[in-house]
């Protein structure tokens, strides 16, 4: 990470990466002190300007909202915040989005975004 630089995000990730981290903790793929060490490395990364993390607000969230019920559709499998991270690139005017999440790269169009896989 310290190589690159211009990473955007939603600040939603926060959560996301810990719960991630906590999943990788209780499975026993990392010990608690590992995680943290992640965790630890994530947070100097966005304190160096590595990663830009855009605000979650509820104007966000009403959009979010607006634009999963317009989807209407039953073959659009996503998580809240994996629509999340699609809004906010979307409002951040973003024409692409990277991602290895299949349900996440499917609903991008959905968006206005092109999904891209990591």
């Amino acid at each position: 990470m310290r190589e690159r630089s211009g990473l955007t995000t939603s600040a939603w990730c926060r959560a996301e990466l810990m719960c991630v981290l906590l999943r990788h903790v209780r499975e026993g793929s990392l010990v608690p002190k590992q995680a943290w060490e992640l965790h630890d490395l994530f947070r100097d990364d966005v304190a160096t300007g590595a990663w830009e993390l855009l605000p979650v607000s509820a104007d966000l969230l009403r959009d979010v909202e607006d634009q999963l019920r317009r989807l209407r559709r039953r073959d659009v499998f996503l998580r809240a915040g994996d629509a999340v991270h699609l809004m906010t690139a979307k409002r951040a005017g973003f024409k692409e989005v990277w991602t290895s999440d299949r349900h996440m790269l499917a609903a991008a169009p959905r968006f206005g975004l092109k999904g891209r896989r990591v």
